[in-house]
């Protein structure tokens, strides 16, 4: 029970219903990631899964894109700023020279996704016309949505990379998006506080949490309730574990990225679903500030560096788990007035990028000094999984492939 005021001022009780929390959710900026969560499970009847494409080990791909724009001399070319991206290269295939396919931002990330240079720029929000790799991966595969994600540093816009119009795949194909400030913002962490304390339940605080997970589901039977309430319960538990663990006290230059990363993170060893994709932005601090830009490029590393600790530390992701990490573009070569980057020159920095691929396909040690486009990520993935991008305009990345 809460309470609200009524005509004279003073406070009555009011019973909790699935609409008001909803309400409650989307009017503290919560509804994106909450609602992502709650109900994606179970959207598709699935087919059973075929893990593998023939020959290849990898079950589970987490593809990392900076975008805000990252040059090659903030990452590789200055080691000490990205250990664990170097070590990560080192256990895996480095590219060296990954050609942009658009040098605003929006349209680059989403090319990346589409495997298609988008003719987006900074500020449309629209979806692309072509299918994003989530919706092939899903379709293929015949993937419930619980098993395709995308963790965003926020954004209006990032929601747009889930899926794309075109006719033959679409929103029932997309990705599940969670937003690391909407699931992690204080006025979130406040509602979650009202019916589910972020600390180790004891039989009251149990029966707190029961009633949310009532609450957020409503009444919906089907054969398939038993797994689908299963799935609810553990997002639910991970995200009260998650806010007592502090992460809403994140704060600082890269901070949104963090969030992001910690999101994907969470879900891969709770979920263990089949395709993350993790959209990072705060690296566009460039413009006024290169301090500012050097600490989220440093801050980014750390998130992927705890990532792949995760995964290196379960038994059941290590030997099956791919993270690929690159940048939409780069930046200026030479800095601006204010002292910091801009992203318009059309210089090599800005141009071409480095990335990473780690896993068990890949070559261990290996360092390609080929050209090749980081629209060629989706295809790659998609040959992962047995799947086919088949309007990408990218190539799979055989160079890298053990």
């Amino acid at each position: 029970m809460t309470k609200r005021r009524n005509d004279h001022g003073s406070e009555e009780p009011r019973r909790l219903d699935r609409r008001s929390v909803l309400r409650a959710a989307a009017a503290t900026g919560a509804f994106g990631g909450l609602a992502s969560a709650a109900w994606p499970m179970g959207s598709l009847g699935a087919r059973a899964f075929t893990p593998l494409a023939p020959g290849l080990k990898t079950e589970r791909v987490v593809l990392v894109v900076m975008a805000g724009g990252v040059r090659s001399r903030e990452t590789f070319g200055s080691p000490n700023q990205i250990p664990n991206l170097v070590q990560m290269a080192r256990e895996g295939t480095l590219f060296t020279r990954l050609r942009t396919a658009n040098l605003g931002h929006f349209g680059a990330s989403m090319s990346i996704f589409t495997g298609i240079s988008e003719a987006r720029g900074i500020r449309d929000n629209t979806r692309a016309p072509d299918p994003t790799l989530f919706e092939y991966i899903r379709k293929d595969l015949g993937l419930a949505s619980n098993e395709v994600w995308v963790t965003t540093a926020g954004g209006a816009q990032q929601v747009n990379y889930s899926y794309g119009l075109h006719p033959e795949y679409g929103a029932r194909f997309g990705a599940t998006i969670l937003d690391g400030d909407g699931i992690f913002n204080e006025e979130f962490k406040g509602l979650v506080q009202r019916y589910g304390v972020p600390r180790p339940l004891d039989d009251e605080r149990a029966d707190q949490v029961r009633e949310l997970r009532r609450t957020l589901r409503g009444d919906r039977g089907g054969r398939d309730e038993g797994r689908v309430a299963e799935a609810r319960a553990r997002v639910e538990s991970y995200i009260l574990s998650e806010l007592g663990r502090g992460v809403t006290e994140m704060r600082g230059a890269g901070a949104g990225d963090a969030k992001a990363l910690r999101l994907a993170r969470n879900l891969l060893s709770v979920f263990k679903p089949k395709l993350i994709g993790v959209v990072l932005q705060d690296a566009d601090i460039a413009h006024g500030s290169f301090n500012g830009y050097s600490e989220v490029v440093r801050r980014a590393d750390a998130g992927i560096g705890e990532l792949l600790e995760t995964i290196r530390g379960d038994e059941t992701l290590r030997d099956s788990t791919a993270v690929m990490v690159l940048p939409e573009f780069g930046r200026d070569k030479d800095l601006n007035a204010r002292r910091g980057l801009d992203h318009g020159d059309g210089s090599d920095d800005l141009r071409f990028v480095h990335g990473a691929v780690w896993g068990p396909d890949f070559k261990r040690g290996k360092v390609v000094k080929d050209d090749h486009r980081t629209i060629d990520m989706t295809p790659t993935i998609a040959h992962l999984f047995g799947a086919k991008a088949k309007f990408s305009k990218g190539s799979v990345m055989k160079a890298a492939l053990g």
